[in-house]
């Protein structure tokens, strides 16, 4: 297939992106060109913004493709700009848990219904994330239902190189005995595997009519059963205190989202469990070996 994707230079667009390649469909890969990539001769690249109208048009105008994923688009406006340029045949939009307005376990698609909402035409930075990723998804549904369209819904999502350093704030402030304010220590959260949500978008390329879908890893864990476990593997203590740096986590409730969707689609989550300890030990010795280089 021919794909072009909006972003895919950075995090879980990188496994997605091998993944394609894997399969050997011809990519075209859309950034503003300030990443670099390993990809080679192996993809197709064009410059844009995909936040200015104008921009998208000159790079896109008049292309085809079979289907398009894109990352980078925030509100409903970033929709428009793509798809009043490109023409396709399957459209896979990077959305959000974040559109659900109420935390709590199991969590269906059905919760948020893009199609029952009043489209708010915006960009980024014109409403808060959330409410963008509403307006983005409503635009599908209200504008461009012609389009056999996906939104994939994630929690936060956990890898290597994740640029946010949410979960390493934790890791670094424990093994630095750095006192931290968290006010959700106990409650059960929903993560995503970085590498699993890269193959998860490759894998609806190939999937018809999913519209939205959730994506995140099996079980749930909680800020403080991850102290714990960085505790025990370092011997240092986490301090919590309410003077203390405030936590990325803070002000998320006790959640899960429902997977049944997905996996009746063929996808396999792995839990959580089997895969967040690795994670931890990583962030562990990154930062033992930043510790040790400072010390030289």
């Amino acid at each position: 297939m021919k794909i072009l994707v909006i972003g895919g230079t950075r995090f879980f667009g990188i496994p997605m992106v091998n993944k394609l390649l894997e399969e050997d469909h011809r990519i075209t890969i859309a950034t503003r060109g300030i990443t670099g990539d390993a990809f080679g001769d192996r993809v197709r690249r064009v410059k844009l913004n995909v936040y200015e109208r104008d921009s998208v048009a000159k790079a896109l105008s008049g292309e085809k493709y079979d289907v398009v994923i894109d990352k980078m688009g925030y509100g409903s406006l970033d929709i428009k700009n793509i798809l009043d340029a490109v023409e396709c045949e399957k459209f896979i939009h990077m959305s959000t848990a974040g559109v659900y307005r109420l935390n709590h376990m199991d969590i269906k698609e059905t919760e948020f219904d893009g199609g029952l909402v009043r489209l708010n035409w915006c960009s980024r930075g014109d409403v808060e994330y959330d409410e963008a990723k509403r307006a983005a998804e409503a635009a599908l549904c209200q504008k461009y239902s012609g389009i056999d369209w996906a939104s994939v819904r994630c929690p936060y999502v956990l890898g290597k190189k994740d640029y946010t350093e949410r979960l390493l704030f934790y890791v670094e402030h424990v093994m630095n005995e750095i006192p931290m304010r968290i006010d959700n220590i106990d409650a059960q959260m929903s993560f995503a595997n970085a590498d699993e949500v890269g193959k998860f978008l490759a894998f609806l390329t190939h999937k018809k009519q999913v519209g939205p879908i959730n994506a995140c890893a099996r079980g749930t864990i909680s800020i403080r059963e991850i102290l714990i476990y960085v505790e025990r593997k370092t011997g240092c203590e986490a301090k919590i205190d309410l003077s203390g740096d405030k936590a990325p986590y803070n002000g998320t409730q006790a959640n899960s989202l429902s997977i049944e969707k997905a996996e009746a689609l063929g996808a396999d989550f792995k839990n959580i469990c089997d895969w967040l300890p690795e994670l931890l030990d990583y962030y562990i010795e990154y930062i033992r070996k930043e510790r040790g280089q400072s010390e030289r």
